[in-house]
């Protein structure tokens, strides 16, 4: 994976938005083209097309070399793995069924793959950002522990997520791995966790709190510049808004990591706001249960540990390190007994991670 950093070979890809498509291409984890802004035609499949056909030959024209692939992300719901497109909310037009990946294949004559950006997100934390700087941190601290398991997830509009182990993208049998927007909320059992955790939740849980109209609520980077002190306004609302979405987060992660034990890493647009929601997601994951008879149990097997903080982090990496002696013989063997994930946020920009992730998807399915 460290060679693809030096690898020739050039990817083309798309940020796939509602109003507009964005075209660049990507050599070495590094965008070698000035991008191509070009309208996408919501409504409009066949328009739309023709843009995405315009758009990508009109980046290949700039490269010296003919690309190695398409890779990009695009809303779902979808079947990935065949590249073809259902019921998109933002990008109607290819709501139905639209077999992408064949015509572009048929169009360009070069392999294309298409995924969730939640998930190309976490690839490209898991191959050069969050995952490889904790492994770095370990190994500089002198611990034993490496990580090879990352669960990615974005907070903005929506609550995406993505899984990545041991080197490989996690998308499940009907491309719907890491879906967990769609968890049940803690806050409000008869909803799902996106409604907690996005745009619109902290808006309304400031609107609440503060006592004023949905409509009147600043926008969540008012909300946190308020949270902060660096902004005048109800910091009182503004912090419990942040607190009550690291509660619900909290929750969702907590049932999220019990089957994947690994690292988590949180991007998109509010994780600008860790600051003030962190506290909550710890304490959530971090929290006791109890059986019937009201016995406490640790909620995760897992103590959970924030790695932006130089308390969480210095924990973390010292684990419980301790020799112990093979039975029978004098050697003996490095043991940590401290079971533990890391949380934090992202190294990249999100739209970047998604680039990344694209990028290094590509390569992977053609070096297999």
């Amino acid at each position: 994976m460290e060679n693809w950093k030096k690898d020739p070979r050039t990817v083309l890809t798309l940020d796939a938005g509602g109003t507009n498509f964005v075209f660049s291409a990507m050599q070495g984890f590094e965008e070698v083209v000035e991008p191509v802004h070009l309208p996408a035609y919501a409504n409009d499949l066949a328009k739309s097309l023709e843009t995405m056909v315009s758009g990508f030959r009109q980046v290949s024209s700039r490269l010296k070399t003919k690309p190695a692939a398409i890779s990009f992300a695009f809303p779902g719901p979808a079947d990935y793995p065949n590249g073809i497109i259902d019921n998109v909310g933002n990008l109607p037009a290819y709501a139905g069924g639209v077999a992408l990946k064949d015509f572009l294949e048929e169009t360009f004559g070069i392999p294309v793959f298409i995924n969730n950006d939640g998930d190309l997100f976490a690839y490209g934390e898991a191959i050069a950002g969050f995952l490889p700087k904790v492994n770095r941190m370990l190994e500089e601290a002198g611990s034993p522990k490496r990580y090879s398991k990352l669960f990615g997830v974005t907070l903005g509009t929506g609550f995406g997520g993505g899984i990545v182990a041991d080197g490989r993208l996690y998308v499940g049998d009907n491309s719907a791995a890491g879906e967990i927007w769609i968890v049940r909320q803690k806050r409000h059992p008869n909803s799902f966790a996106e409604e907690g955790v996005s745009i619109r939740a902290v808006r309304g849980s400031y609107a609440r709190l503060a006592g004023i109209p949905f409509e009147q609520a600043p926008s969540p980077k008012e909300i946190y510049e308020i949270g902060i002190g660096q902004r005048e306004g109800n910091r009182a609302a503004a912090v419990g808004a942040y607190a009550e979405l690291g509660e619900v987060l909290g929750d969702a992660l907590a049932n999220a990591i019990t089957l994947l034990d690994g690292l988590i890493v949180i991007g998109g647009g509010l994780s600008a706001a860790y600051p003030l929601f962190i506290e909550a997601v710890l304490k959530e994951m971090n929290r006791q249960l109890e059986s019937y008879s009201g016995k406490k149990f640790n909620r995760l097997v897992q103590r959970c540990f924030d790695l932006e903080s130089e308390e969480g982090r210095r924990a973390f990496l010292a684990g419980q390190v301790k020799e112990i002696t093979v039975p029978g013989s004098r050697r003996t063997v490095c043991y940590d007994s401290m079971k533990r994930i890391g949380l934090g946020r992202a190294v990249m920009e999100t739209s970047r991670a998604v680039s990344v992730g694209a990028y290094a998807f590509a390569l992977s399915q053609l070096d297999r």
